[in-house]
């Protein structure tokens, strides 16, 4: 499928029963701050989540790099605001896109929640941006990205050493992992029987 030029320049807004996907702004921080609440996501050494004090500078940094990323805010089906997430390294040549940066609050971590979020942001990936190739990247040490990246049906594609550096200036290991276009229809297929299994409320 060729790359679809209209859907790489401006980030949609993707709904679910469960969530919706909508292009990060400013007027997002008061939202996020309150999703990260005490900032225990932001002590994990090994991820990039923002503190409470910084989702400002998190945010324009974000938007500051449109046409190379696609920053979502991410609303569970009360409309409140439960994290973030991102397309980036956006290369229509291929076409192929990286999903990351994705962070959630406690209380909806490991639920359906995420479960759909993937499946709209790979849907679209795949459908609507005709992508071949849709990549995830996460730390070597952060195990619950590696085994909830594998859940999805995603392949490791190897490890990176030394590839980039964590929030505390430590270099980082990247485990790199892919799914391909042909993959699609039977990935999409386990994201749907998980949703019908286990709805929203219940555990990825």
């Amino acid at each position: 499928m060729a790359a679809q030029a209209g859907q790489w320049n401006v980030a949609p807004t993707l709904r679910g029963e469960h969530v919706t996907l909508e292009p990060l702004s400013s007027a997002h921080a008061d939202g996020l701050r309150s999703a990260l609440g005490a900032g225990e996501l932001s002590r994990l050494w090994f991820t990039n989540v923002p503190a409470p004090e910084q989702v400002e500078t998190y945010i324009a940094s974000a938007m500051d790099a449109q046409g190379k990323t696609m920053p979502f805010v991410v609303r569970d089906a009360a409309g409140d605001i439960v994290g973030s997430t991102r397309y980036y390294d956006l290369d229509a040549t291929v076409p192929r896109v990286q999903i990351g940066y994705t962070w959630y609050a406690p209380k909806v971590q490991r639920t359906g929640l995420n479960t759909e979020a993937k499946l709209l942001l790979l849907g679209h990936a795949f459908e609507a941006m005709g992508c071949v190739c849709v990549g995830f990247e996460t730390s070597w040490f952060n195990l619950a990205s590696r085994a909830a990246i594998s859940r999805l049906g995603a392949k490791q594609d190897g490890v990176l050493r030394s590839h980039r550096r964590h929030a505390d200036g430590s270099l980082r290991d990247t485990v790199a992992f892919s799914i391909i276009e042909s993959e699609w229809p039977a990935v999409k297929r386990n994201l749907l029987h998980k949703l019908h299994n286990h709805g929203a409320s219940g555990r990825d």
